[in-house]
Parts: structure tokens; sequence; C-alpha cells
């Protein structure tokens, strides 16, 4: 029922509280259509794809196994991490390589499928340094500044030459985003897990991007319920996307817990009572959106 653009079947496999078999079983049992793996590192997407192959083989139900196989896909790209960044000419070669070897393998014991994606992408500059990314702002000079910028302009690029739609990573830096983009021109793709305000969305909105919430938007501060609310409403229904981006920004009532795309429902039902529609009708708008983005016949 509930279509999902982002989450990261790696920390399914790597991650001992997640059981990806029994996560990606589920998702075929509930009749989820779609389900998009992203990339985060260079040279990251063959060991996705294996990680993705290892779960489906431990699904005893060959029914669902077939069906998760059916629904999954992968994209590649290169999150600003700082040691990417300064070795960002040789990580695209890299990225490029991992592309050209998954598309051209013949090896049957793997899952090879056209990446339909370049990303996760972009810019951050939230600076936390007890955090996941654990990102120091000293780490980022005029230099590192620079190189994270030219990072994500070569994938931009990358992604123009492939003709294939965007995943753009933006936080805490919606300027140098909207500057790289319009540098490069190439309009296609999504801005996700959107963290900005309204105004912001409309100038994204204007080039053509897709804007997708996760789970984060469902525990919106008291104090600023009333612009999400106007933010979510706003969106047109053909630009609207919803993700997990598991392990990462499970919504309530699961904050602060692990988030699977199991949990995806409670985003979508946040969203569809702000918008006065049913989560099932929200479910097919995204759908929609899905396959024409990515360019799909399923």
């Amino acid at each position: 029922m509930f279509s999902d653009t982002h989450f990261h079947f790696q920390h399914f496999t790597e991650n001992p509280e997640i059981d990806g078999a029994a996560v990606l079983s589920a998702m075929a049992e509930r009749g989820c259509v779609f389900g998009l793996d992203i990339g985060t590192h260079s040279d990251d997407l063959l060991s996705r794809e294996a990680c993705v192959d290892n779960a489906i083989a431990q699904i005893k139900n060959t029914f669902l196994a077939d069906k998760a196989r059916a629904f999954t896909y992968f994209s590649a790209g290169i999150w600003p991490a700082p040691e990417e960044i300064q070795t960002r000419i040789k990580s695209l070669e890299i990225l490029q390589n991992q592309i050209t070897q998954a598309e051209t393998s013949t090896d049957s014991d793997t899952l090879h499928r056209k990446i339909i994606a370049i990303g996760e992408c972009g810019l951050d500059h939230h600076w936390n340094p007890s955090g996941v990314d654990g990102r120091c702002e000293s780490d980022f000079d005029q230099k590192m500044l620079d190189g994270e910028k030219e990072l994500f302009e070569m994938q931009l690029d990358l992604a123009r030459k492939m003709n294939l739609p965007v995943i753009i990573h933006s936080r805490d830096a919606f300027e140098d985003t909207y500057r790289c983009i319009k540098n490069v021109g190439y309009n296609n793709g999504i801005i996700h897990c959107y963290s900005y305000g309204l105004e912001k969305a409309k100038k994204f909105l204007a080039l053509g991007w897709y804007i997708s919430f996760s789970g984060s938007v469902t525990y919106t501060k008291k104090s600023k319920i009333e612009q999400m609310k106007e933010l979510i409403s706003y969106i047109p229904d053909d630009r609207l996307l919803c993700e997990t981006d598991s392990p990462y920004l499970a919504p309530v009532p699961f904050r602060g817990q692990t988030n699977t795309p199991l949990l995806i429902e409670n985003t979508y039902n946040f969203i569809a009572e702000i918008r006065s529609i049913t989560a099932q009708k929200l479910s097919s708008l995204v759908d929609c959106n899905i396959r024409k983005l990515f360019n799909l016949t399923v």
C-alpha cells in the first residue's frame, strides 16, 4: 500500500536491531510497490546490492521474495562527508565505476539493476559533533565549503549526462544548495527530507523539484505547527513525496526508536490529515509521482 522513496538496506543487514528479511517480507505482504535504497558513499553501491540480495534470500516465502525483489530499486551518490569532499575527483570516478559494474555485471548471485537516480548528494551545514554524522564547523573552512559545492555540482552534472533524477540532501544550507542547482541548470529530482519553510519550497517548486517529507514532520514544535501545516498543504499533488530515511527520523509515536519502512504509514496518516484526504489517496498520489519521476511502468 505505502511506497517509500528512501531507505537503506545496508543498515537493515548491518544493524542488529533490524531484521532486513522480515522488513522486506512485511513490505511485500502489505503490497508496497516501490522502495528505493539510496547511496551515500562513492563505493557503497555493490555492497548495498549484495546486502539486499542476502536479505531477500532469507525470505522463505518465494512469492513474497519475488515481490520484494520487484519493488526494490537503487540510487548511487556521495553524501558530503569531509573525506569524500577532499578526494572528490577520485570519489566521483569510483562512483561511476560502481555504476558501470552494477549495470554490466552478469553475476546471477547478486542483484544488479539499472540505477534510477543519482544521490543522495548535496550540502550539509548542520554542525553537531555529537550527532551521528559527527560534523564539526571547524572541519569546514572556505576551501572545504567550496569543495563541498563542487562535489555536489559534479553529481548534478553526472545526473544530467545520465538523464537521471537527483536525490538532494540539503540541511541548513538553502542558499548554497539553490545556487549550485542554478549554476548547473539541471532541475530533475527530489529535495529529500525537506527541512525548510514555505517560501524556500516555492523556489524549489518553481524550478521543477519534488518535495519529500519524512517522519520528522510528525514532531514539529507546537510553536511551528501552523507553519508546517501551511507548508504541507501548499505542496501540489503532483510534486509531493513521502519517505522513511531509515533508520533515522522515526515518526510519532516511535520517535527516538530505530526507524524502518514499516512505520511509514504514520507519516502518511499525519500528512493526509493535514491535506484533508485519506492516507490511501495520499499513497496513490505518491505512487503516481514516483512512476513519473523515475520513469517506471510498475
